[in-house]
């Protein structure tokens, strides 16, 4: 009987949970302040990647950011094939969109968004996803972009089947919910483990050459 009413607290728990997580996605961008002006910006690709890009490029054309990221593109898209779905201007996206190939996941995008705001001395990043994939991009980003040395802004990109109020009763979107929150808590985990023992010092970034 122990055994059974431990394992009702814990799911009750985990419920209490998921449904904090889903009204967290789903207020992230209800009235969400524009960001402030960054020294880059990198677009997560996934699902509703074209969003996303579409998102961090205008983000660009406002002059928040130096340079766009596109993290994780599929080596079998070409630079005019994602200009083209995204709809974004040709002058700006050839001037100042760089594509990376290298992420398969969201350990990825957080290893190439690090390299490149290294190799660029950016100090200073918005992040561009989808609602319900911003929390664990946020701790993978943070796990390698270590403030104080490195800033971070999100804007997240709304999700429609998130958005109605009764989103349980869609079985689309109560997957996608669940999935997501399984993750998210399997990282805050990892990280909790990590915590226990000694952290390195992260790399301090170069001086940006155009001081901003």
């Amino acid at each position: 009987m122990r055994t059974l009413a431990a394992l009702l607290v814990l799911a009750m728990i985990w419920t209490a949970g998921l449904f904090a997580f889903a009204d967290r996605v789903q207020r992230s961008t209800a009235d969400q302040p524009q960001p402030a002006a960054a020294d880059g910006i990198v677009a997560l690709t996934g699902a509703n990647s074209n969003e996303r890009i579409a998102a961090a490029v205008g983000l660009l054309t406002q002059r928040l950011g130096q340079r766009v990221l596109v993290s994780g593109v599929n080596r079998e898209v070409t630079r005019d094939q994602l200009r083209s779905a995204t709809g974004a201007v040709r002058r700006i996206y050839d001037c100042c969109v760089d594509l990376g190939f290298t992420a398969a996941d969201t350990v990825g995008n957080a290893r190439e968004t690090a390299e490149w705001a290294r190799t660029m001395r950016y100090r200073s990043l918005i992040v561009v996803t989808s609602d319900y994939h911003m929390p664990r991009a946020m701790l993978e980003l943070r796990a390698v972009l270590r403030p104080p040395a490195f800033t971070l802004q999100t804007w997240a990109t709304p999700t429609p089947t998130l958005k109605v109020r009764h989103w349980w009763r869609s079985p689309g979107a109560v997957r996608l919910m669940v999935v997501e929150y399984s993750k998210y808590l399997a990282i805050l985990g990892r990280e909790a483990v990590l915590g226990l023992g000694p952290r390195t010092t992260p790399a301090q970034p170069q001086p940006n050459p155009t001081g901003t």
